[in-house]
């Protein structure tokens, strides 16, 4: 008897749009196999004028590479504190301990499910009257949802605290009218292949002028100075972007729009045929942001509600995955500083990241709901 095998349907994977293989095949027949070429300059313009607002691309090995470069530009250092949203990814908080700084780390508010602006400020207050003034901030776009960027960045201002906006997850999604990616002194984007664009494994780093875009690549190249021998002078990455992964994204970013409305059209498909689920919520735009909805999230009443959903659906072959883990519940970071208000925890407890595959077809989308809804009966 032949056992059925139910098609897999992952959490978020890799789209390609149809360019990528010409541009990859263009840098084989040209032979720009090795880091640098016109693939990785065409893909940073490209990333650059899709940004907007005079922002300065340099294309790196990953987001979390952009993550360390940025905060060694700002000066971060051993011994140093960078205030740090709670409620992320690790690689927001890892590339902190790289350059010997101390992460420490702030909660959430409900509305976007980012940093509290409230909780910043007391933190900092906190900080300085321990002596310790934060060098720098690292706020994330959760999921494709802008922080308050207003708020946080206006505290930022009144300190006078350089931010690093971790947009890795929010490529596509914007603020008043403005691209998250171009608010922070420095911005970071991440192509990881889960992401809403991918160059397989892959990041940037975004700046305000070309002379910190040439020092973020002079690090990010090994740090070599000018002469006709290898001479260094600073401690160097090997973190430069190849020219075939860039052509992967050049592709990638012609068909942003697509993906970006597809992963949108998603969410909405799950509002709408879910919303009369009264034990599941989702996270709403509040005025003002719109969100690329990179991955659709719901909250459940209870984490025994949460895990009874994702166990019924990896059942039937079906990603999904809690919301991220905070960082203060980190073992890794269990001894480090934070301020809470438990709204990351109950977030992690009760939410559950739903599949957001910009290909994915309406009759997935019918079968992920009706197994959802088959659960909660």
């Amino acid at each position: 008897m032949e056992t059925t095998v139910l098609k897999k349907i992952w959490l978020s994977p890799p789209h390609m749009g149809g360019n990528e293989e010409t541009y990859v095949k263009e840098a084989f027949e040209t032979n720009w196999i090795a880091p640098l070429g016109p693939n990785v300059q065409q893909f940073e313009k490209s990333i650059e004028d899709f940004i907007g607002n005079n922002v300065h691309a340099a294309c790196l090995s990953s987001g979390t590479a952009a993550i360390h470069l940025g905060l060694e530009l700002l000066g971060i250092g051993h011994g140093d504190e960078v205030i740090c949203q709670s409620f992320t990814f690790a690689a927001s908080a890892n590339p902190i301990t790289y350059l010997g700084g101390t992460p420490i780390f702030v909660d959430s508010e409900e509305e976007t499910w980012n940093i509290s602006p409230a909780l910043l400020k007391e933190a900092i207050e906190d900080r300085l009257a321990n002596g310790e003034k934060p060098k720098a901030i690292v706020a994330v776009h959760l999921y494709g949802m802008p922080y308050k960027v207003d708020e946080v960045h206006a505290i930022a201002k009144e300190y006078d605290i350089p931010v690093i906006e971790d947009s890795a997850e929010a490529l596509g999604s914007s603020y008043q009218g403005f691209n998250c990616g171009s608010f922070g002194d420095i911005g970071i984007l991440s192509f990881n292949g889960n992401k809403i664009i991918t160059t397989s494994g892959g990041g940037a780093l975004l700046c305000k002028d070309q002379k910190t875009k040439e020092k973020a690549v002079f690090l990010a190249t090994q740090a070599r100075d000018n002469a006709p021998h290898y001479e260094h002078s600073h401690i160097g990455y090997n973190y430069r972007m190849s020219n075939v992964l860039a052509g992967i994204g050049r592709g990638q970013m012609e068909v942003l729009g697509d993906r970006v409305a597809a992963r949108r059209k998603n969410y909405e498909y799950y509002r709408e045929h879910l919303s009369d689920q009264s034990k599941i919520t989702f996270l709403e735009e509040p005025k003002g942001s719109i969100s690329n909805r990179w991955l659709t999230c719901i909250l459940t009443p209870s984490f025994e509600d949460r895990e009874g959903i994702r166990i019924a659906l990896e059942h039937e072959n079906i990603e999904s995955r809690p919301l991220w883990k905070p960082m203060h519940l980190q073992p890794v970071f269990k001894n480090n500083n934070s301020y809470v208000n438990g709204v990351s925890e109950d977030l992690f407890n009760r939410g559950l990241c739903l599949p957001s595959g910009s290909s994915l077809q309406t009759s997935d989308l019918e079968r992920i709901c009706g197994i959802i809804k088959s659960e909660l009966k």
